[in-house]
């Protein structure tokens, strides 16, 4: 039996021992062999309900297999005190229970289990803390890279892969809501053709989940109700366990569902619901976003397309349709093109065709007119300026040069720039780079070089009017546009 000494010794050393742990397995692992020495006990074990089975925390003599988990579920159904034999068990409470063998004086088990409960619940609320903390912090890292992807496949994926991680399951996947279709798609799939699952927005545990706005957790000691084994003979796979909550935009629209499966050992708890939940409002955000994005991708696409549809070579002569092919062969490259004809022919017409055939054809077009450039303002207009470099210069602006980087510069009237501009124009092209007016940093540029004009180049080179090198440049393919008489219409 334990005299009052021990029993001392034990509230002392449970005291100090939960003071010094942040986390129940090492704080057990100092404990109980020193309680089983007091008591005195054969042996101790603390374990914790995870349904269908007992899963051990600490033990001293005990193994996971020696645990009487008929006497620990009476102990925990009593909340209290169970006893067969030389055999008890104690209630620790929020699912924990304590088990011994070979114990003489019950009472003074009791005791323990009662201080012990007190030590578990305030180590447990410090390692919940500390989990919590950590799976934030992941949330919040993984949260950061979603916001760096546009692309739903990519981004749908990268979601899966997360939740499987954080809450250790087998697999997950979103369900989007296709409300005109009343349909439930999940991405990804694994296991079914094209990755993607369609069914009814009424059906299992996601159905219930998008009517409800409720997260539900089904499977293991908790019954399996509601899952859908008609999805499991289409993906080949079968579900032990679900966990699914909403997933809502922070302004309460339902967009879906995040469901994971199968947690690996065991069921899912409260703790996982709750990650899931926080994982799935990022989520939300992240795919509302990316789900804008898209739109605006596809309405600027259409827009393209419908650019390049409108940009047509009016004629059906000869020498339109030769300009039309040579457009189609031409338009696809670097290549940069001089487009000569008279005023009105079209020339700026000829350079959107060029650009809306070409890839860069989702990248600006950017148009300007060097006849309208004074000396004066051309630098700042072609290779922008920074703040204060000049009177009126009260703020930072970018050139056309940066404005169309990744894309194509028309330079209308190239004939009527001034030689100074032509000496600049040229130290761009030759060093891909310029440097705004009143700054010194060289910014890189990528453009496509068009243009255009209704003079003789070649004579006004031969006239030094025009820099021969500026011109061998820009005429590396020569586009003539014929006269309107000449078309045909």
């Amino acid at each position: 039996m334990a005299n009052p000494a021990d029993q001392s010794s034990l509230l002392r050393l449970l005291l100090a021992a939960s003071g010094k742990h942040d986390a129940l397995k090492p704080f057990l692992e100092e404990v109980l062999p020193e309680a089983r020495v007091l008591l005195p006990a054969g042996a101790l074990a603390v374990v914790r309900s995870n349904p269908p089975k007992w899963e051990l925390q600490g033990g001293s003599g005990m193994t996971e297999r020696d645990v009487p988990t008929d006497l620990v579920a009476d102990a925990m159904d009593r909340d209290g005190l169970a006893t067969i034999g030389d055999a008890a068990a104690a209630s620790l409470g929020d699912g924990y229970a304590l088990a011994a063998r070979r114990v003489s004086d019950t009472a003074a088990l009791a005791q323990f289990a009662e201080a012990l409960a007190a030590a578990v619940k305030s180590v447990g609320g410090r390692q919940h803390r500390e989990r919590r903390i950590r799976r934030l912090e992941t949330i919040l890292e993984i949260t950061h890279a979603w916001r760096q992807t546009n692309s739903m496949e990519a981004l749908l994926k990268a979601m899966a892969e997360a939740a499987t991680e954080l809450l250790q399951a087998d697999r997950a996947s979103i369900f989007l809501w296709d409300r005109p279709h009343k349909e439930l798609v999940a991405r990804p799939a694994l296991g079914v053709k094209g990755n993607e699952l369609r069914i009814p927005d009424d059906s299992g545990i996601v159905g219930q989940v998008i009517r409800t706005l409720e997260p539900r957790r089904v499977g293991g000691g908790m019954g399996d109700e509601g899952i859908d084994r008609q999805v499991d003979q289409a993906t080949g796979y079968t579900t032990r366990t679900i966990l699914c909550v909403p997933l809502l935009t922070p302004g309460g629209k339902c967009l879906g569902a995040f469901e994971a499966l199968n947690k690996r050992g065991g069921q899912f708890t409260e703790e996982d619901e709750r990650g899931l939940t926080e994982l799935a409002a990022h989520a939300a955000v992240a795919l509302q976003n990316t789900q804008e994005f898209e739109e605006l991708l596809t309405k600027h696409q259409q827009m393209v397309e419908q650019a390049a549809q409108g940009l047509q070579l009016i004629g059906e002569s000869p020498a339109i349709e030769a300009l039309r092919s040579t457009v189609r062969r031409i338009a696809d490259t670097d290549l940069a093109i001089l487009i000569l004809g008279d005023n009105g022919t079209g020339k700026e017409v000829v350079a959107r065709s060029i650009h809306y055939q070409s890839r860069r054809r989702d990248q600006p077009f950017i148009a300007v007119n060097c006849a309208a450039l004074a000396e004066t303002l051309l630098e700042s207009e072609l290779f922008g300026h920074e703040k204060g470099a000049f009177t009126d210069a009260r703020e930072s602006r970018a050139g056309k040069f940066e404005l169309a980087s990744g894309g194509t510069l028309f330079l209308d009237e190239i004939g009527d720039m001034s030689p100074g501009g032509q000496a600049k124009l040229l130290r761009v092209l030759e060093d891909k780079t310029v440097v705004r007016v009143g700054g010194s940093t060289p910014i890189h540029t990528e453009v496509r070089i068009l243009a255009a004009t209704n003079q003789d180049l070649g004579a006004m080179v031969r006239a030094k009017k025009f820099r021969e090198d500026l011109f061998f440049r820009l005429n590396v393919v020569s586009l003539e546009l014929p006269p309107l008489r000449e078309r045909g219409e």
